[in-house]
């Protein structure tokens, strides 16, 4: 399989957190905040890491930086099962779909070649 590179990564983690920012504020309960608000923290952490990387070093292929990343597909999951009890808007449900279904392909490459 053809790893994805530190860009398109860093790219597609962007564009979560982003929905997930979108979607804590939409959120109905403390419960949902609270789980949005700790996928959020462990996705912050990761692009921070991959922002001190050199622009030249961002058509390498991406390798997980943060211990948090490693765990963070279980919580993803779940949020991904329970996104239409969590997530309000229908926009935002919507590119949610698309987006998740990407970050775990990539965490999930990541975690088999381990």
């Amino acid at each position: 399989m053809n790893q994805t590179s530190v860009a398109d990564t860093l790219r597609e983690y962007l564009s979560l957190l982003e929905l997930l920012d979108d979607a804590y504020w939409e959120a109905g309960s403390i419960q949902h905040k609270d789980m949005l608000y700790d996928i959020i923290s462990i996705f912050h952490q990761e692009v921070a890491e991959l922002n001190k990387l050199s622009i030249m070093d961002h058509h390498y292929p991406y390798e997980v930086i943060t211990e948090g990343i490693r765990r963070v597909v279980p919580k993803l999951e779940r949020l991904d099962d329970e996104r239409e009890e969590v997530i309000q808007r229908t926009q935002t449900l919507t590119d949610f779909r698309d987006v998740v279904s990407s970050v775990l392909g990539i965490l999930e490459a990541q975690l088999t070649d381990l």
